[in-house]
């Protein structure tokens, strides 16, 4: 049977103050009042039997997937005691389908996405079941159709073009995984044509990632021995607790993609946005006539150019004068305010915040 998996356990740390510890961004209510999990869970649900979705996120965001997705079996929802990475939530999650449906093929996609129109991905991972079904040790990820040449995403080189009986797209033979290049290599990767950029969504069977994991990472076959021996038993907690955190932590990318051989890459060409910064929300939210993104319920501007303003607080007035390529994110208890280019510096931001023992705004 098919099943999809969304992982949902990011925290969104550069949508600071926006998005905290507690409250994480796909979660935030920047679509129309729509979250991302929510849209990452309608664009699954005509593919998907609702019972046949689950979301991994960190024991602390449980109850606000949940909430999030009050459609989805509250047992759906599986909390990872402490974070381990994508491998440690794919091991997870397989460990846990394997058990219970021994042929289950398993799609995992990414919460924070953005994807458009859906239809793109939901024949792909059409596709992609079918390409599993007779090609069963095949591990399949997405790549996205690059638009320009970006340095903060990594690569896929695709090559081998093959058509797959009864599936309307192209499957390739991933040749390489690149990381985040330089801009030089980035366009050099662009005019290639050969080269997609890595979505982090894949599709596979349940018992073939395990498999793949006990041969080139075997550290963590132990662990996922033990939380599989014990699901649906009554020390299920207890053993998740106890053995989750011995997983290690390493991205499914490094510990298995970059060393497996069959690893195969279906392109999407679609609008597909990883909702990561302030900067992202220029490509989602239309401009006004000065282009600045405003995601407020209440704004006044004056001779302002080129800014991002946003709050959830739809009761609160944010106004400025003369700002130009400014970022202010308001929030009950903290504001952001910054230059657009100095937004990648929020990690140390928050470093700041916390050794000066502010935690509570984390």
């Amino acid at each position: 049977m098919n099943y999809a998996v969304i992982m949902a356990g990011g925290t969104g740390k550069r949508l600071w103050p926006l998005s905290r510890q507690k409250r994480p961004k796909q979660v935030l209510k920047l679509l129309d009042g729509q979250t991302l999990l929510g849209r990452c869970f309608e664009r699954l649900i005509p593919v998907f039997d609702v019972r046949n979705v689950l979301a991994l996120t960190n024991a602390g965001y449980a109850d606000l997937v949940r909430e999030n997705l009050p459609d989805l079996p509250s047992n759906n929802v599986i909390a990872e005691p402490v974070v381990r990475d994508t491998t440690g939530a794919i091991g997870l999650a397989a460990t846990i389908l394997a058990k219970s449906d021994p042929d289950a093929v398993m799609a995992l996609l990414t919460a924070d996405q953005l994807i458009e129109p859906p239809e793109v991905l939901q024949q792909a991972l059409a596709d992609a079941f079918t390409f599993i079904s007779s090609n069963p040790d095949a591990l399949i990820t997405f790549g996205i159709k690059p638009t320009f040449p970006s340095t903060q995403l990594g690569y896929i080189k695709c090559a081998d073009p093959r058509r797959c009986p009864k599936c309307r797209n192209t499957v390739y033979s991933v040749e390489a995984f690149k990381e985040k290049p330089d801009q030089e290599t980035a366009r050099q990767y662009v005019e290639s044509g050969a080269y997609s950029w890595n979505s982090g969504m894949f599709v596979w069977r349940a018992k073939t990632i395990l498999a793949n994991l006990q041969k080139f990472l075997p550290e963590a076959t132990e662990p996922l021995r033990r939380i599989g021996a014990a699901w649906d038993s009554p020390v299920q907690e207890k053993t998740l607790q106890e053995w989750f955190p011995k997983l290690p932590k390493i991205s499914i990318d490094y510990a298995v993609m970059e060393k497996a051989n069959e690893v195969h890459a279906i392109r999407l060409d679609c609008q597909w946005l990883d909702m990561g910064s302030f900067a992202a929300l220029a490509d989602i939210i239309k401009s006004d006539e000065n282009n600045n993104v405003v995601v407020a319920g209440a704004s006044e501007l004056l001779d302002c150019r080129n800014d991002i303003i946003v709050t959830e607080d739809k009761g609160h007035l944010i106004a400025a004068i003369g700002l130009e390529d400014i970022v202010i994110a308001h929030t009950p208890d903290a504001t952001l305010v910054c230059h657009i280019s100095q937004t990648e510096r929020l990690k140390t931001l928050l470093e700041r915040i916390e050794q000066h023992g502010r935690t509570k705004y984390l």
